[in-house]
């Protein structure tokens, strides 16, 4: 039986498309995927290295002060503890302000023996004994009011040899045994500090002569 025109023709077509896909399966399959272009890896940031903290050496022929407060037990034993304060604190701001010295204030008090020893004990540090007296020659019998007066003494270190000594006057105003008037508010204890406070800066300013260090800048 022969086949009709048309059946062949089918058969025909079928077998060239099946042949054509074939074709481009294998095409497709033997191709290479073009591989992506590489990525330069981004550089990691270098840290900078840390400088060197340098610690400024301490210069060891740089003479220090310490300014120490008197056995209050033996001198002014009736009178605040502030008083002799006032007066130490205005000295080490007085030798702060005239000199390159470093200046200190002892933590406690000490008696004439303990700051010789203090001194003995030093290299390079004089001891500033910083202690309150009464001037009797001004005492008033009405009032009963005592001027009082700043009584200080360096010691060299190493011999606790006497550099300095002196006082100075409460009342700034005084020239020797003469005393001018003193104000009513001038028994009050704030306003004695201050009075005390100025006198420990006399106080300080004879000590920077005494040791020739006010030709030396401030700090």
């Amino acid at each position: 039986m022969s086949l009709r025109p048309t059946g062949i023709a089918f058969g025909v077509s079928l077998a060239l498309l099946v042949a054509v896909c074939s074709l481009l399966a294998f095409g497709q399959s033997g191709r290479r995927q073009a591989k992506p272009p590489a990525v330069a890896p981004i550089p990691s940031p270098t840290p900078e290295p840390t400088p060197e903290v340098k610690e400024a050496k301490k210069d060891e022929n740089q003479p220090s002060i310490l300014v120490a407060l008197g056995d209050r037990g033996t001198t002014y034993s009736r009178y605040p503890y502030t008083y002799v304060e006032a007066a130490a604190i205005g000295c080490a701001d007085r030798l702060r302000k005239g000199s390159s010295a470093s200046v200190s204030i002892s933590d406690r008090e000490l008696s004439r023996g303990e700051a010789i020893a203090k001194a003995k004990a030093e290299t390079n540090t004089y001891v500033v004994l910083i202690n309150i007296v009464e001037d009797t020659m001004s005492a008033s019998s009405s009032s009963g009011y005592v001027e009082l007066q700043v009584d200080y003494v360096v010691f060299a270190p190493q011999t606790a040899k006497v550099l300095a000594t002196g006082r100075t006057y409460e009342n700034s105003s005084r020239t020797g045994p003469i005393v001018t008037q003193r104000l009513p508010s001038s028994t009050l204890p704030s306003y004695r500090e201050k009075l005390l406070r100025r006198a420990g800066e006399d106080a300080g300013e004879r000590i920077l002569k005494a040791l020739h260090l006010s030709s030396q800048p401030g700090k």
